[in-house]
C-alpha cells in the first residue's frame, strides 16, 4: 500500500495591508494544475479576504472553490488553534490525497510561532509539514517607521528616541513575524526610493536569523518555485526561534491573555451611502482615531453592484466587485481594526457624517 507523502503547508504572515491576500491570489492564479487548499484567517466578523479569494480564476466551479477555502473568522490563529484550526486541518488531512499544497493566510495581528508549533501535534505532524513561513513586509510602512502603514505617533516617538527602552506592540509583532520567517518578501518596493529600500533591508536584517533569505517584490509577483517547495520543515526548529511573546504560551495562568488584545475589531452596518461622502467620512475617521485597517462592502444608491473597500491607514482601494444578489440586503458592512477603538463613537460619527 502506497504511503502518502506529507502535504506541504505554506504560512503567509505579515502586517495588515502588507499584501498577503494579493500574494495568495498570485499563487492561485499561477497554480499550473496544483491542487491548493486555502485557510484564510479573518480578524473581524466579515470574511472579506475569503470572498475575494473565492473569486479567483483557479479553474474550478464555485462549489469546488467553497470546498477549498476555509475561513476561521473568530480571531487570530494563534489564539484559536485548538478551537478552529485543528478541526479544519483534520478535514484537510482526511482529503490530502486530493491536495498538493495548503496555504494559510494569518490575520495581520497573528503571531506565527504558535501556529507553526501546532504542526508538532502528532495527528498533524504525521500528515503535514510546514514548507515555509513567508513574512510579507510593507516596505513603505517600514521605511516610514510605522510598520503597518499608518502614522502611529507613539511608535514614531519610540523610533526617534534612542533612550526609550519600551517597544510598542506593533514593533514587537513585526519582530516576531520576522523571527519565525523562512523567507521574507519586501513588498511594494516599487513605491519607495533605493535609499529607503536599503534602510528597510537593514531594519529587517536586525530581526532575522542569518540563513533567512530576503527578496523584493511588487504586488507579490514572484515565481512560484521561489515561494513553494522550500521544504523548510519549520515545525522542527521553531522552538529555537526566540520571540517577544514566548512567555505567553508557556502554560502559566498569569499569561493567559492574548498577545494582541490591545487591538480591537469593530463591525459596523450602515444604510446605503453616496460613494464620495462615504470615502471622505472614512478618511477623516482614520486620521482622527488612528484606525489601522478598514475592510468591507458598501451599498451605493443607484448602483447594481456593491463597492469593495479596503483601506490601510489613509490609503484606500475600492472597486465594484459583483452584483447584489436578488435576495441580498443592500446595506454597507465595514470592519474597523485599530487600538482602543470606541465602537459607539465610531458608528455615531460615521452616521452623522453620512446624513449631513
Amino acid at each position: 500500500m502506497k504511503t502518502l507523502a506529507k502535504t506541504p503547508v505554506t504560512i503567509v504572515t505579515g502586517f495588515l495591508g502588507s499584501g498577503k491576500t494579493t500574494l495568495l491570489r498570485h499563487i492561485l492564479d499561477n497554480a499550473q494544475g496544483r491542487r491548493i487548499a486555502i485557510i484564510v484567517n479573518e480578524f473581524g466578523e466579515l470574511g472579506i479576504d475569503g470572498e475575494i479569494l473565492k473569486q479567483c480564476a483557479i479553474g474550478c466551479t464555485e462549489e469546488e472553490a467553497n470546498g477549498r477555502v476555509y475561513e476561521l473568522a473568530n480571531g487570530c490563529l494563534c489564539c484559536t488553534v485548538q478551537e478552529e484550526f485543528f478541526p479544519v486541518m483534520r478535514e484537510l488531512v482526511a482529503r490530502r490525497g486530493d491536495i498538493d499544497h495548503i496555504l494559510i493566510e494569518t490575520s495581520g495581528l497573528a503571531l506565527p510561532k504558535p501556529l507553526v508549533q501546532a504542526f508538532q501535534w502528532p495527528e498533524i505532524r504525521s500528515a503535514c509539514t510546514v514548507d515555509a513561513v513567508i513574512t510579507v513586509v510593507d516596505s513603505p510602512a517600514v521605511a516610514a517607521g510605522t510598520f503597518a502603514a499608518f502614522p502611529d505617533q507613539v511608535d514614531a516617538q519610540r523610533k526617534l528616541d534612542p533612550n526609550l527602552d519600551h517597544e510598542s506592540p506593533l514593533h514587537e509583532l513585526f519582530a516576531d513575524q520576522l523571527a519565525s520567517a523562512d523567507l521574507v518578501i519586501l513588498n511594494k518596493t516599487d513605491l519607495i526610493s533605493p535609499a529607503d529600500l536599503e534602510k528597510v533591508r537593514a531594519e529587517v536584517a536586525e530581526e532575522l536569523p542569518p540563513a533567512v533569505k530576503v527578496i523584493e517584490a511588487s504586488s507579490g509577483r514572484l515565481p512560484l518555485d521561489v515561494l513553494l517547495g522550500l521544504d523548510a520543515g519549520s515545525e522542527d526548529h521553531i522552538d529555537a526561534r526566540h520571540s517577544h511573546h514566548d512567555h505567553h504560551h508557556d502554560g502559566d495562568d498569569d499569561h493567559d491573555d492574548h498577545d494582541h488584545d490591545a487591538f480591537d475589531s469593530i463591525s459596523i452596518e450602515l444604510p446605503q451611502a453616496e460613494e464620495r461622502a462615504l470615502m471622505q467620512a472614512l478618511s477623516q475617521l482614520v486620521v482622527a482615531h488612528g484606525i489601522l485597517r478598514v475592510k468591507g462592502f458598501a451599498a451605493i444608491p443607484g448602483k447594481s453592484m456593491r463597492l469593495l473597500i479596503q483601506g490601510v491607514g489613509t490609503r484606500f482601494d475600492k472597486h465594484f466587485d459583483r452584483a447584489w444578489a436578488p435576495d441580498e440586503p443592500r446595506t454597507t458592512k465595514l470592519v474597523l481594526i485599530g487600538q482602543d477603538l470606541d465602537a459607539a463613537l465610531l458608528e455615531s460619527t460615521l452616521r452623522t457624517a453620512l446624513s449631513a
